[in-house]
């Protein structure tokens, strides 16, 4: 699909990668971006660089997933590409709390999922749409270090899959963001962390990637190329790769031998 002209919803919309996919697609000549987070002071901030609309929306909260959706429609026009791509990080293991892990599946899984239930209706019923989620390489290898982002980030892989698999007949076209270690907000002070092992990249080039892929309609976007590799390498051997991931585990958590 090309972008230009296109109406376009960007959550995680203030900083970081979300920003970077607003100010690629306006390059590409979008009609209406609609900048959303739930910081609307940073969301305004790329609004105002890109002439498009702020809306301030915490995406764990159902409803205001659709209210900003009815406001923008009306306003604007259908939306052709929504970005699902607010999210959230933490440490630790199952004894994070119910509540923490709670606030992750809202935020990682469930604000796509309230997205996608509001909007796979409205864009079958006008012959197609595109919905672009943001999981990361998380989602396809494991996260060390992380247990309630490595498991969010394979439910946000494994939703966008069921949609591209159940809905592109209807002509709903759906790609999935897998990034390794991005310089944001959400990883400062963590660039020596293992998501970091092949380098920190910077949001341009993620949102690069993603214009590519909404392009030439690719289900899954790999900034990093080395992501495919690693994946071909955990199906040939799931359990020497989790030996390897083992490995991992000691080293970041400074008991390597």
């Amino acid at each position: 699909m090309e972008l230009k002209n296109k109406i376009i919803v960007v959550t995680g919309a203030a900083s970081g990668i979300g920003r970077a996919m607003c100010l690629r697609f306006a390059e590409e000549g979008a009609m209406h971006i609609a900048c959303v987070d739930r910081d609307f002071v940073g969301a305004e901030a790329t609004a105002k660089i890109i002439g498009g609309a702020a809306y301030q929306v915490d995406v764990s909260v159902k409803d205001q997933i659709s209210s900003m959706i009815d406001a923008v429609e009306p306003e604007v026009g259908p939306i052709d590409l929504f970005c699902s791509n607010a999210g959230i990080s933490l440490t630790g293991g199952v004894e994070v709390d119910d509540e923490a892990w709670q606030r992750m599946w809202e935020i990682n899984v469930m604000s796509n999922v309230w997205a996608a239930r509001q909007l796979v209706p409205r864009m079958a019923a006008r012959g197609g749409g595109y919905l672009l989620n943001t999981s990361s390489a998380a989602g396809l290898l494991n996260q060390v270090g992380s247990a309630p982002y490595g498991v969010t980030k394979h439910a946000a892989a494994g939703l966008a899959e069921w949609l591209a698999m159940t809905y592109g007949d209807q002509g709903i076209k759906v790609s999935v963001l897998c990034p390794q270690a991005v310089r944001t907000e959400m990883t400062r002070g963590h660039e020596e962390h293992v998501a970091a092992i092949d380098g920190m990249m910077e949001p341009g080039p993620v949102a690069e990637a993603c214009v590519q892929a909404i392009r030439d309609e690719t289900f899954l976007v790999l900034p990093h190329p080395e992501v495919i590799q690693y994946m071909r390498n955990k199906t040939d051997d799931y359990d020497r790769w989790i030996r390897g991931m083992r490995r991992l585990n000691r080293r970041f958590d400074g008991n390597d031998s």
